[in-house]
């Protein structure tokens, strides 16, 4: 057994180097299945430090297939997923609507791990291309707006565990590595967590950065604005909390964000609010999401003229025909 691996059960926290090297260990196959389980586990029972994400973070990074779109200055919305909340698919629309306002979006996602539909398993049901290569990304970056990074594609390392994971199906660290592992590495991104704690520890790594970032925790413990309760927003200008009112909206209930029983009427949802034909409550956490992922890349813009600018794009279906073009 690897000396870290050995550590970590001795209930020790590791260095950035060794949570590096551990999770470079699992990639390569160094380690067997209850092994892993029992890493995974580890950060179940106690928090996952902030040279312990960096570590895990550098490890997949380094492994990855990388995404050079830099030049198209691109930004991610993504959330950790993990919440158990079985929304309907909020980020993946959001990624939508900011795409049909020039905003370039390069979009890392995967399937569902603790819900019913990812964004992976939301676009595939609607025959979305999924680049297999840069060149790909890139081509479909420049067609449309948006690209979409499904995870496997560019991270072949994460094979190791996709299997352990989903026998768990409950969240690991890999669910907090998820928006931080994009093979693009955008320096520009509005992310969701499932924990006020981890929206932190996104802080205090993202600020060391430079990044221009929305880190976000809604009370009810969503990865998202739910519109059901306020939201605690981490950011490279500092903390805040948001209300429903700063939305111009009032508070919906939870079961008005249900995602569907199964992938099909969550995908029936999807269809239906991208047309601009979505419930009032449907429509209004799109836009609320939309905006501050807006205000995120366009920090000169106030959140009111994001609002305007998002609800816009959403009900006009601009928003849709971003997504027509990604149809395979």
């Amino acid at each position: 057994m690897h000396g870290e691996l050995e550590k970590l059960f001795e209930s020790a926290v590791l260095t950035e180097t060794e949570a590096k090297n551990a999770l470079t260990h699992i990639t390569e196959g160094s380690y067997n299945d209850s092994q892993i389980t029992a890493f995974l586990a580890t950060f179940l029972i106690r928090p996952i430090t902030v040279e312990e994400l960096r570590g895990f973070r550098n490890a997949l990074l380094a492994v990855c297939e990388k995404v050079d779109l830099k030049k198209y200055r691109p930004m991610d919305l993504c959330g950790t997923g993990g919440d158990g909340k079985n929304t309907f698919n909020i980020s993946t629309l959001s990624a939508l609507v900011v795409a049909s306002l020039g905003v370039p979006v390069a979009k890392h996602g995967n399937y569902g791990v603790s819900s019913v539909s990812g964004s992976s398993n939301v676009l595939e049901y609607h025959k979305v291309f999924f680049p297999n290569t840069p060149q790909e990304a890139e081509e479909q970056l420049i067609a449309s707006n948006l690209c979409f990074l499904h995870a496997p594609k560019f991270h072949p390392a994460m094979k190791a565990v996709a299997s352990i994971r989903k026998q768990l199906g409950v969240k690991t660290f890999f669910n907090m590595l998820g928006p931080l592992v994009n093979p693009a590495e955008p320096t520009i991104q509005c992310t969701g967590v499932f924990h006020q704690s981890l929206g932190r520890l996104y802080h205090y790594l993202l600020q060391t950065e430079s990044n221009q970032y929305s880190v976000l925790h809604d009370y009810n413990g969503y990865d998202e604005i739910s519109l059901t309760a306020s939201v605690k927003v981490f950011s490279n200008n500092g903390e805040k909390v948001l209300n429903p009112s700063d939305f111009l909206t009032k508070k919906v209930k939870s079961e008005d964000i249900f995602g569907g029983k199964d992938l099909a009427s969550s995908a029936a949802i999807f269809l239906q609010v991208l047309k601009g034909k979505g419930t009032e409550a449907q429509n209004n956490v799109v836009i609320a999401n939309s905006a501050l992922a807006l205000q995120t890349y366009h920090n000169h813009l106030t959140l009111a003229e994001c609002l305007g600018l998002t609800k816009e794009a959403l009900l006009t279906q601009k928003a849709y025909k971003v997504f027509q073009t990604l149809k395979s």
